[in-house]
């Protein structure tokens, strides 16, 4: 009984296994079967020629290199976001006052899209790391700001005059009361935030790369740009799409485990 019990779990684990990777195996073998009728030309993309392209890139370390560079971006710009956001959302969402003073600034910025302050972020930073910072710092700002706010004014009211009542100073109100009722909704922000912020970091390092010519902020976007500008790569540019697919993955599946462990009340 114990044995078949025990069992159970194993095929379910391993049926979700087959699931999962059922879908991309037909993919990459149907891509492989039109790669085979196109002409003969190793710079056509095919699994076969992406698999040895990336073999060869992270041999040299330029791959792997590229790829942690643009995730210290990130997590470096998205630190930056989440303090400002999380700090200003906690001050709207609980003071009705902040609220109608920032509200119409954040709803008339938070439109312009990140590429739009590409001009703007070359010309005060440079084409070095400052000017992707900048970007994604802008796009991971709005995401944490909304949905902060969207938590604390959702926080049971009782909550928060009970605790005044007894006496609790206002700043230990929002640190013990309303940041932990409105956990669930800043995570769901962070989970947004994050995503966008890898998409932005990309897209920046693609037009840092363009306008520097190639030099400048370096990074996986960067890299992808002189594949396509230079030496028109196409397997380079795919081992390079791939991992930013691969990367943005993990980075949602990291979040959810945190957001497990933080409140798993919610699972």
């Amino acid at each position: 009984m114990t044995t078949r019990t025990a069992a159970a779990p194993n095929r379910t684990h391993w049926n979700s296994v087959l699931e999962a990777t059922l879908v991309p195996a037909l993919l990459v073998f149907a891509w492989q079967l039109w790669a085979m009728t196109l002409a003969t030309d190793p710079r056509s993309p095919s699994p076969t020629h992406v698999a040895t392209t990336f073999v060869d890139l992270v041999s040299n370390g330029g791959l792997i290199g590229a790829t942690l560079q643009s995730l210290g971006r990130v997590v470096v710009g998205f630190g930056l976001a989440l303090v400002c956001g999380v700090v200003l959302g906690l001050l709207m969402g609980s003071n009705r006052r902040i609220r109608d003073i920032f509200d119409p600034i954040v709803e008339s910025f938070r439109p312009i899209a990140p590429m739009a302050i590409l001009p703007v972020a070359i010309l005060w930073f440079g084409t070095g790391t400052p000017a992707a910072l900048s970007i994604v710092t802008y796009a991971a700002f709005f995401p944490l700001l909304v949905n902060t706010v969207h938590g604390v004014s959702r926080v049971d009211r009782k909550l928060v005059l009970a605790a005044m009542t007894m006496g609790v100073p206002r700043a230990r109100i929002l640190a013990r009361v309303i940041l932990p009722a409105a956990l669930p909704s800043i995570m769901l922000g962070s989970r947004l935030a994050m995503g966008v912020a890898w998409t932005a970091i990309i897209a920046a390092e693609l037009g840092v790369g363009a306008k520097s010519g190639g030099g400048g902020s370096g990074g996986i976007g960067q890299m992808m740009f002189v594949f396509y500008a230079y030496s028109i790569d196409l397997n380079a540019i795919v081992v390079c799409m791939i991992v930013v697919g691969v990367v943005a993955l993990l980075i949602d599946r990291l979040f959810r485990f945190v957001e497990y462990r933080l409140m798993p009340w919610r699972h």
